[in-house]
Order: C-alpha cells, then sequence, then structure tokens
C-alpha cells in the first residue's frame, strides 16, 4: 500500500509539473476555426509545423466553440496546419516567433468542405462493417438492420473470430478466457450472468464492438483472450433529443422490448438517461447420450429434455457531466438493472445398466425463479493540463449486486422390472451478494519530439462476495432444513492493486514502437464457513506488452506484438457448491483453482489499409476450464471446474469487397490449431483441433429507399479440453426503411432461417462419453420502429471509459 500512495503522489506531482510549466509560459498561439457559413467547428486539430521542413513539434484539438490555442515553443519561423473531417486542410502562412513569450491572435480561419471527402463518407456508409486497425478491430453497429430489436448478445456472438458455447463462454479465434467491457468499463460478468445481462441489453443502443486480441499494459491484465469493448452510441446534438423505439419477437413463444433515450445539453452541462424494458422468450432443447464404463461393464443412458421461460429485464442509465472550465470536466453515471426470469427444465431418460435387473426411468424436473438486482454508480474527472495534450483522468466505482435464485427439484424414478416408483423433492435457496469499490488514475503525457506519448495509471479495487446454498424438504407444506443434502456458506474477499507505464515512440519513419509493463498484487481470501475451510492466496504479477509497427511501403505494414495476460478464477466457481441439474448430473465449483495465465504473440499484415492477415500463437497456463467428471459406479457426471494445460495457434484473414456502389461486404476467415492437455483421475487427456470459422456480412441497397443485410457464419469443428464440437453455421436477413426524413426506422429481421444454429459435441474420458445435442429455438421474426426526435445544434459530448474488472468476475454492471 505504501509503494501504491508513493506511486499516487508522483502522478500528481506530474500533474502539477504540468500546470506549473503551463503557467510559467505566457506566449500562446490562439484562434477560431470556422466552415464557409461563419459557423464553429467543434471537432478537428490544429498542428504547429517547422516552416521549413513541415516537421509537426506540438498540436492541439478545436474546442467546442471552435477556438484553439497553442503554446509557443521558442523563437523560430513556424506555420500552423488546419485539419477536420470532410474538409480540406489549410495552412496558414509561415510566420516568425522571436521568443518563447511571442503571442499572436490569428482571428477566424476558414475551413472549405472537401467534396471529395464528402463523396467518400456517403460511400463509407455502404463499406463492410468490420475495420481492422493496428491493435484492434472494430465491428460497426449502430444502423445495420440487423441491430434492431436484436441483443448485444446476438452481435456480440456472430461478431468475426468469436464463439460464445451454451453456458455464455467466450472464445476469440479459438482463444477461451475473453473479458467484455461496455465504454470502456469491464462489466465484472462471467458465463452465465453475462449471458443474462447482454441479452437484456438491447443492440440498438451499440455503436460498435471493439476487438482487441493483445491489450496494452494500459488495459486491466485480466483477459488471457482479448477483450471486447461494446460503445454505446453517444450523442452530439445540442438542446434536447433522443429515440424512443419498440418490437416485437416470435421464435414460437412471443416477446417484446421498448425503450427510451433522452440527451440534454444545456451551457455547461451534458446529461443523458436512457430506459429499456425487454421481456424476452426462452426455449431449449436438448437430447444427450452417455457411456458409464465401469470394470468391464458398460452403462447407457439415453436423455431427453426442454426448457421454456422468460425474463423480464428493466433498466436505466442516467449521466452527467459539467465543465468546470474548457479544459477540465467532472460527473457522475448511475445505472440500474433488475432481471425476473423463470424457467422450467424437463427431462426424460432412460438407463441400461447391466448391473441392474432391468431399465431404469428418470423424470426430473426443475423450476427456477431468478432475481437478480444490480446497482452501480461512477463519478469521474478529466482535465487538460497544457496545450500539448497532457492529461489526468479519475474514476471511483461503486457497485452493489444481489442475486436470489430460490429453485426446486423433483425427481421421479421407475423400474420395468418391479412395480411401484421413487421420488425425491428439494428446495434451494441460494442468495449471492457482491460488495465491489475500486478507484482509478490515469495520467498521460504527450512526447511531440518522439511523435509518441506517456502513459502512467494507477488502479485499486476491493471485493466482497458472500453465497450461500441450502436445501430444504417440505413437512406438511413448511421448509425443513435438508437431512441429507448439506448447504454451504462460502465468503470471498479480494484486493488488487495495480499500476502500469506505457510508452510509444516513433523510432524512424518506418517503425514505431508501444511498449508497457503493468503489475498487479493480489490478496484474496476463501472461507467456507460451515467445513471451516480457508484458503488465503497472495502473489504479485508483472504483465509486459509490446507493440511493433513497421511501414514496409505504402500499400503494405506489418505489426509486431506481444503480452502477457492473466484469467482469474470468476467469484461463482471459487465456490465449492453442488447444483443439482438431473439425477445423474450436477455441477459443483472449485475453491483451489489457480488463475491461468496466457502469452500471446501476434503478427498483422496489412495491404492497403483494408486487407488484413493475423498470424497468432498463445499458450496457457493453468486454463480454467469447466470438465466433465465420470463416476460410472454411481452413473454420475459431475461438471466441475478445473486447471487444465492449452495452446492455440491461428490465422485470421480479413477481406473487405466492394461489389458494386450498393453492395458492399466483408469476410473474415479464421484457422486455429487447438490444443488441450487435462489431467483426469492421474491420467492426462490430450485433445487437438484444427477449427476453421468464416463469417460473411452483406450490405445492399434495394430500390424505393430499402436497406438489406445479410449474414452469413460458419464454424467448424472445434476442441475446448476433452469436448470435440461438430461444424454448424447459421443465416440471418434482415431488411431496414426509413421514414418522415429517416426519423422513423422500421426493420423486419429473420435470424437463423434453416435452424441450422445447434451446438453439438461429445467429451471422451477413459472410455466414459457424453454426447450432447442441443438448440435454443435462435430461428425468430423480429419486427422493430425507432423514432428520433431532436431539437439544436451538433456539439461534443463527453463520454467516459473507466475500467472496472472486477464486476466482470461478479454478477452486474
Amino acid at each position: 500500500m505504501k509503494k501504491l500512495s508513493q506511486f499516487l503522489f508522483l502522478l500528481v506531482a506530474l500533474a502539477f509539473t504540468g500546470q506549473a510549466a503551463m503557467a510559467q509560459s505566457t506566449g500562446s498561439l490562439t484562434g477560431r476555426v470556422v466552415d464557409e457559413k461563419g459557423e464553429p467547428l467543434s471537432y478537428g486539430t490544429v498542428a504547429l509545423l517547422k516552416a521549413d521542413d513541415k516537421t509537426v513539434l506540438t498540436g492541439t484539438s478545436i474546442q467546442l466553440d471552435g477556438t484553439f490555442s497553442l503554446k509557443t515553443p521558442g523563437k523560430g519561423t513556424y506555420l500552423l496546419r488546419i485539419s477536420a473531417m470532410g474538409f480540406t486542410h489549410h495552412d496558414l502562412a509561415p510566420f516568425d516567433a522571436p521568443a518563447a513569450g511571442f503571442t499572436r491572435d490569428f482571428g477566424k480561419v476558414v475551413l472549405k468542405q472537401d467534396s471529395k471527402m464528402l463523396k467518400e463518407v456517403t460511400v463509407q456508409n455502404l463499406r463492410p462493417s468490420v475495420d481492422v486497425q493496428p491493435d484492434k478491430m472494430v465491428v460497426s453497429v449502430e444502423g445495420t438492420a440487423m441491430a434492431a430489436g436484436n441483443t448485444a448478445y446476438d452481435v456480440l456472438a456472430k461478431s468475426p473470430g468469436v464463439f460464445v458455447d451454451q453456458d455464455g463462454n467466450i472464445q476469440l479465434n479459438g482463444k477461451q478466457g475473453v473479458k467484455v467491457m461496455i465504454d470502456g468499463k469491464l462489466t465484472y460478468l462471467d458465463g452465465k450472468q453475462l449471458q443474462t445481462m447482454l441479452q437484456g441489453m438491447p443492440a440498438d443502443n451499440l455503436k460498435n464492438l471493439e476487438i482487441i486480441a493483445n491489450p496494452s499494459a494500459k488495459y486491466d491484465a485480466e483477459g488471457t483472450g482479448g477483450i471486447i469493448n461494446l460503445n454505446l452510441k453517444k450523442n452530439n446534438l445540442d438542446g434536447l433529443n433522443g429515440s424512443v423505439y419498440g418490437g416485437y419477437q416470435n421464435n414460437t413463444k412471443s416477446g417484446g422490448n421498448g425503450g427510451l433515450n433522452l440527451n440534454l445539453k444545456q451551457g455547461k452541462w451534458s446529461s443523458f438517461a436512457t430506459v429499456d424494458l425487454a421481456q424476452r422468450p426462452r426455449k431449449r432443447t436438448f437430447t444427450m447420450d452417455r457411456v458409464f464404463a465401469n470394470e468391464g461393464t458398460t452403462a447407457l443412458l439415453t436423455q431427453a429434455g426442454k426448457e421454456e421461460g422468460s425474463s423480464f429485464s428493466p433498466s436505466m442509465r442516467v449521466g452527467t457531466d459539467y465543465d468546470l472550465n474548457k479544459n477540465h470536466s467532472m460527473g457522475g453515471t448511475v445505472s440500474l438493472s433488475s432481471i425476473r426470469s423463470t424457467s422450467g427444465v424437463a427431462t426424460n431418460s432412460v438407463l441400461d445398466d447391466p448391473t441392474q435387473a432391468g431399465r431404469l426411468y428418470n423424470q426430473t424436473t426443475t423450476h427456477n425463479r431468478q432475481r437478480y438486482h444490480s446497482a452501480s454508480f461512477n463519478a469521474h474527472y478529466t482535465g487538460k493540463l497544457d496545450t500539448l495534450g497532457t492529461t489526468l483522468s479519475a474514476d471511483l466505482d461503486v457497485v452493489r449486486i444481489k442475486d436470489s435464485t430460490p429453485s426446486d427439484f423433483l425427481n421421479l424414478q421407475t423400474f420395468s422390472y418391479k412395480p411401484g416408483s421413487e421420488q425425491e423433492y428439494f428446495e434451494t435457496l441460494n442468495p449471492t451478494a457482491y460488495q465491489i469499490y475500486s478507484a482509478k488514475v490515469d495520467f498521460v503525457r504527450p512526447l511531440p519530439s518522439m511523435k509518441g506519448k506517456l502513459e502512467l495509471g494507477a488502479k485499486a479495487s476491493y471485493v466482497e462476495s458472500d453465497n450461500q446454498i441450502d436445501f430444504y424438504s417440505l413437512d406438511k407444506g413448511e421448509q425443513v432444513p435438508h437431512s441429507v443434502r448439506k448447504g454451504d456458506h462460502f465468503i470471498y474477499d479480494e484486493n488488487i492493486l495495480a499500476a502500469y507505464t506505457n510508452f510509444s515512440a516513433s523510432l524512424s519513419p518506418k517503425f514505431t514502437l508501444q511498449a508497457g509493463l503493468r503489475a498487479e498484487y493480489n490478496n484474496s481470501e476463501g472461507n467456507s464457513i460451515p467445513n471451516n475451510k480457508v484458503t488465503p492466496r497472495s502473489y504479485l504479477d508483472w504483465f509486459p506488452s509490446v507493440f511493433v509497427q513497421q511501414k514496409v511501403s505504402g500499400n503494405y505494414m506489418v505489426s509486431y506484438n506481444y503480452s502477457r495476460r492473466i484469467f482469474r478464477p470468476r467469484y461463482s466457481n471459487l465456490n465449492p457448491f453442488r447444483f443439482y441439474i438431473d439425477a445423474n448430473t450436477y455441477a459443483e465449483g472449485n475453491p483451489y483453482l489457480k488463475p491461468e495465465y496466457t502469452n500471446s504473440f501476434q503478427v498483422t499484415q496489412t495491404y492497403r489499409k483494408n486487407y488484413n492477415l493475423t498470424l497468432g500463437y498463445a499458450h496457457t497456463k493453468d486454463d480454467i476450464s469447466e470438465v466433465p467428471y465420470f463416476y460410472p459406479e454411481q452413473n454420475v457426471m459431475v461438471f466441475r471446474q478445473s486447471n487444465v494445460e492449452s495452446a492455440t495457434t491461428n490465422a485470421t484473414l480479413t477481406v473487405p469487397v466492394t461489389v458494386t456502389s450498393k453492395w458492399n461486404m466483408s469476410n473474415n476467415v479464421t484457422v486455429a490449431y487447438q490444443n488441450f492437455q487435462t489431467l483426469v483421475k492421474e491420467k492426462v487427456i490430450e485433445n487437438a483441433q484444427t477449427m476453421f470459422m468464416a463469417q460473411t456480412n452483406h450490405n445492399i441497397l434495394l430500390p424505393k429507399g430499402f436497406k438489406a443485410e445479410v449474414n452469413g457464419s460458419y464454424r467448424g469443428k472445434g476442441a475446448f479440453n476433452v469436448y470435440k464440437t461438430d461444424p454448424a453455421g447459421w443465416v440471418d436477413v434482415a431488411v431496414k426503411r426509413s421514414f418522415f426524413k429517416d426519423k422513423l426506422d422500421v426493420n423486419l429481421a429473420v435470424t437463423d432461417i434453416f435452424r441450422t444454429q445447434r451446438m453439438k459435441g461429445i467429451s471422451v474420458v477413459n472410455g466414459n462419453t457424453n454426447k450432447i445435442d442441443m438448440y435454443h429455438s435462435s430461428q425468430s421474426v423480429r419486427l422493430n420502429l425507432r423514432y428520433r426526435f431532436l431539437k439544436g445544434e451538433k456539439f461534443e459530448v463527453k463520454r467516459r471509459n473507466a475500467s472496472l474488472e472486477e464486476l466482470n468476475r461478479a454478477g452486474g454492471n
């Protein structure tokens, strides 16, 4: 803690040093940038160049009122270059500065619209929705026909290189351990809870997805498979504006959604509010075939089942920013969400066991009633300390989560060889609560002479996870503690202290470098109260990252990336609880899970800024995975969280194609070799597979203002710990039409047209097998409408990009 305090003191000292340096120099270069109508531009840049060789010395951004201010660097001859998107850049006449105290006001600077650029911008609306950048891939969502009425989960699951299994676990380019962020803030969710939250988030409110395979040191080290950042739409209009939307969905069960977005800009205040209500149906069918091998005998279990249910998920998010002056702002955001879901699972199974006199029949019915509530608060500050662009930002986050899922379990067993039946019934209460506190500070110092910047930051977080499970039987209609099935109470506390430095610079006209180092100290303790088992853990880790970019020619560029990252066990996976699924299946956590570590290497080749080929390799130690354990003597299978070893080699090709001026498409192909080594009952099981994925997205302009979007995806055979998965593919189609001067959007979409988005796979463990075929009823028809209203002029609103990783492992956003 002492070292962290010293580090924070250093950051504050650097900030005041920057302010002091600014105060000592009274020389400044000022002006106001306007368009041809005399209206001020609220965006763009102003660069200060040497007049003789056009070398860029420093620069600044144009403020909301069109003004700019630069510090005079010293004696010399200079010129100003003004640039803004959609306008021709303008070089002002060279001028002489006799000393550092020289001051000059350049008055109004008029920029002319670039007609060529405007045409290119118009075409951009039809360009492929995937943009590959040196450090990330950006997938556009805003305004697409497929987004309307869809959820963030659906969009994420169909993004390039992304695969989401039936439990909500995410893989990116064949690698596990992917973390999800929203507006730069880690969601603190994993697995089922992440899936539930994303399914309650309308895709209409998304702007784009940033897929970051190898994050730099400024990001939390959490996430061995990379980070996917969901950026929400940002308001850019003055006055009052917003939209109202609603929709209907049917996948043999009906559902609907509706919501309201409001944005208000008045003077120094920028505020927003979003409200969303959704009633979403849930339907799933599945079959399972198992083989239990026990000392020369083989038992066969066949099972068929279905799940039906629905969830009601209201959510609200409000926030405001206040500009203290043109360089400093502060604000806060409050997010509230609630999920009320009910689901019932009915399974019928038949067991043929040679050690028994005949067949056993099990009919199992379970009901779950989830009540989830999340409240989070974020306070933030952003300050621009000088004309170079030096910034200091700080965030404080507080999160409260409560999740209660009462359930009941009924199993009726009958026999082919004797009359009568046996019945078991019990009820379960599983209250869960999380308290999360996090504070962080970031300092960025541009280095104009090196064409780079220095970034420093620190973060401290504390999490308390309180989980309890109790089993009850009924006595005359009253709940009494179960005599056989025992409950548990597990409390988990975790402190993480982190600090990082990140440096970037241009080494030469052909090479740029970004290198960083992050340190994270973890101190945690798990306590199973009834069993009096305490599992303390404390460790310090270092996470380096290096990015080198080589400009081979004007059309060819190569990037080399390396990073080391960690994936800590989600809090629920550390609970040693046992959850009963049916008479032959249950799941349990593991308080002795170790964090997983991944070293990742990546080379990206870019041709003509559009075509990209990425080659990567990642090795993961202690990969956290859900592994099936078989107990043939009881004919039972247990899903248990375990540590395994894995390695992935992948190649990804991105090819955008312009077919005609009204038809564009983006294509993404990934080939990955996956290798897992899983230790089960003292025996290492190796599972290797070369996996092929292909995705294509088509945007087509049709007559009379209609716009069509067609998505196609294919995933070949894959590997996941001891599982091998079968190929699957699907096709989605959507049509969009706007009315009333583009204020009203009407969207019609059909997803999984051919009902082929199935999950099939098999696991083989020491002669025991489990084969599964599951379909989540993803075939659906959706009709959605959105109406936009506005009043005001354009302006620039500040948005926060805080980073809160702890919630990603708990259960809230």
